[in-house]
This record gives C-alpha cells, sequence and structure tokens, in this order.
C-alpha cells in the first residue's frame, strides 16, 4: 500500500544564485517535492510525472530512486517543458516572480498514463496546479483526482494560480477550479486565489456537499488558516529568516500529508478539526525549514529534523 500518490507538470524554477553562479537550479518541481516530503517523514510515495532527458532529469531520477520514490512515468523525454521562475526582492520585502515558458511536445502526462493501478495502490492521491493548464496535462491529472474520488481514496488538489496559464483569463481559471472540486476532499489555496475564488464566503457554495476541508496556506508570515466544516482554524505561521522561499510550500503540503498518515487518515471522513490542526503545524515547520535552508528536495527536512526543531523551540519558549 503506498501512502501518497503524487501527480502533476514537472516545474524547474530557478533561484538568485551566489556569486559564484547568477541563477541556481532548484532540485525540484511541486510532485516530486511533495513525494519527497512525505517519504523523509515517514511515509510512502509514488510520483507521475515527465521530466526531461537532459542533467535535471537525470538527476531528478536518480534523487526519487534515493529516497525510494516509485517513478510511475519513468521515461524521460528528449524535449523538456520548463517554466523558469526568477525570484526577485521587491522594495516593500516581498518577493515577485518572473516567468519565462518553454514549451515541449512530448513533456506532458497524456491520460493512458495515468494507471489505476497506482491509485487503488495510495492512500492519498494528490495532484498540483497542472490541473489548471493546457490541455492535455489537465485531462490526465482530472483523471487522476476523478479516479481517486471514484475509488474512495483521499483526494488533495493543490491550487497554484499562475497567470503565466491563464493570460488574465480569471473566468476559465476559476470555471476550471469548479470542475475539479466535485473529485477534491482537501484543497490547498492562498489567500490571493481565495479572494480570485469569489471570497471565504463564496467557498462553501463551491463546495461538494459542503465536505471538502479547504487550508489556506501562508508561511512565514500572517499564518495558515484551515476551514472545516464551518470552523476556521487558525495556525500562527513561524518567523524565518530567509526571503526565498522556494520550495517551502511543497515541502509544508508534503509534511502535511505526511502527518495526516501518521495521524491514522485514510480517508476524509477521517479528518477532524484536531487532526487538520496537528497537520498544519507540522506542514508549517517543514515549510520553514525548507526556507531556511532554501532549495528544494535536497532541503526537505526529515521527521526526525523537525521533532528537533519543536524541541528546540520548546525550549527557548
Amino acid at each position: 500500500m503506498m501512502d501518497v500518490y503524487s501527480i502533476g507538470e514537472m516545474v524547474i524554477d530557478f533561484i538568485p544564485g551566489s556569486e559564484e553562479a547568477s541563477y541556481i537550479r532548484k532540485a525540484g518541481g511541486a510532485p516530486a517535492n511533495v513525494a519527497i516530503a512525505v517519504v523523509k517523514n515517514g511515509c510512502s510515495a509514488s510520483m507521475a510525472c515527465k521530466v526531461g532527458d537532459d542533467d535535471f532529469g537525470h538527476f531528478l531520477m536518480k534523487t526519487l530512486e534515493e529516497y525510494h520514490v516509485k517513478a510511475a512515468v519513468p521515461e524521460l523525454c528528449e524535449e523538456a517543458i520548463t517554466t523558469c521562475a526568477f525570484v526577485t526582492l521587491a522594495e516593500n520585502g516581498e518577493r515577485v516572480f518572473t516567468f519565462a515558458r518553454k514549451p515541449g511536445a512530448d513533456m506532458f502526462l497524456k491520460e493512458e498514463e495515468v494507471l489505476e493501478e497506482d491509485i487503488k495502490d495510495s492512500v492519498i492521491v494528490h495532484a498540483g496546479s497542472c490541473s489548471l493548464s493546457a490541455q492535455p496535462v489537465a485531462d490526465a491529472t482530472r483523471k487522476a483526482l476523478r479516479l481517486g474520488h471514484e475509488y474512495g481514496k483521499l483526494v488533495s488538489f493543490d491550487v497554484n494560480y499562475r497567470n503565466v496559464m491563464w493570460k488574465d483569463d480569471l473566468d476559465a481559471c476559476v470555471a476550471s477550479v469548479r470542475d475539479i472540486l466535485p473529485y477534491v476532499d482537501l484543497l490547498k489555496i492562498s489567500e490571493e486565489e481565495v479572494d480570485m475564488m469569489g471570497g471565504l464566503e463564496a467557498i462553501p457554495a463551491l463546495m461538494k456537499d459542503n465536505q471538502i476541508t479547504l487550508v489556506i496556506e501562508t508561511l512565514g508570515s500572517e499564518g495558515a488558516q484551515a476551514f472545516f466544516g464551518g470552523e476556521v482554524i487558525k495556525v500562527p505561521g513561524r518567523k524565518v529568516k530567509a526571503v526565498d522561499a522556494t520550495g517551502a510550500g511543497d515541502a509544508f503540503w508534503g509534511a502535511f500529508l505526511a502527518s495526516l498518515r501518521i495521524q491514522g487518515v485514510e480517508k476524509a471522513s477521517d479528518l477532524t478539526p484536531g487532526i487538520i490542526r496537528n497537520a498544519m503545524d507540522y506542514g508549517n515547520v517543514s515549510g520553514c525549514i525548507c526556507v531556511q535552508s532554501k532549495g528544494a528536495i535536497v532541503s526537505i527536512p526529515t521527521r526526525a529534523q523537525i521533532e528537533e526543531y519543536l524541541a528546540e523551540e520548546k525550549k527557548e519558549k
């Protein structure tokens, strides 16, 4: 039995580098970061996405193998699709992202590459923002979400709005999210994306039988919230020294999903406000450690590191 099945488009980011290099290739991508964060926190994971037949692709596949993450679609593509995120710091201290996109013909998953046996073998099915992008990748990830729902798995979805995919067509983006929600039990979304969907008060009307759990993630600032059955659960954000948070969101969500499994969650009905609170706190710590370390895969902390971090924090208090 696999704990988490993580599916999505591989996104390769660049972050400001050291004096030796203008930019450093980020060792990650959302589905891989989630899968590896799950594994480093004591659970099992498989990942379905395509990567390019280049130095990054080979590094990523080797890293997945080292962490015992099953690669559901292991073939390397001759031509990759890469999203480069150039991160700069604005005068007010906020991060600013500039995206450049290089399309490739063979990079996207196809529906037939989403294997039902992998979904059947998993407890949690997680998909990212690729479900909101162009065809056919949206079809493939939507299929994974739909099958996960049909097989009674806990279905997790990460809304990550990137205007490069939509070119200011917010109506199309919102419609895409609405189409996905009937299959979703657990929704990760930022405060800005909640506003895009019509505000917190509009979310219950979008939910499947009002049973979805909405997690609003804000790392290192105001904190995070979870909307659960009409109750707003607040978890304080942990202050961090580092500015760049590339990969922290994925580390947060991987640790969050791992915490759900560690707490015995196997289906949506197992979720309780207390379990959500614990998972939010666990994930928040992981994300902040990732921020402090910078990078992605190589800096995602282990469960033992998180427990040590919490113990030291408790001593300081």
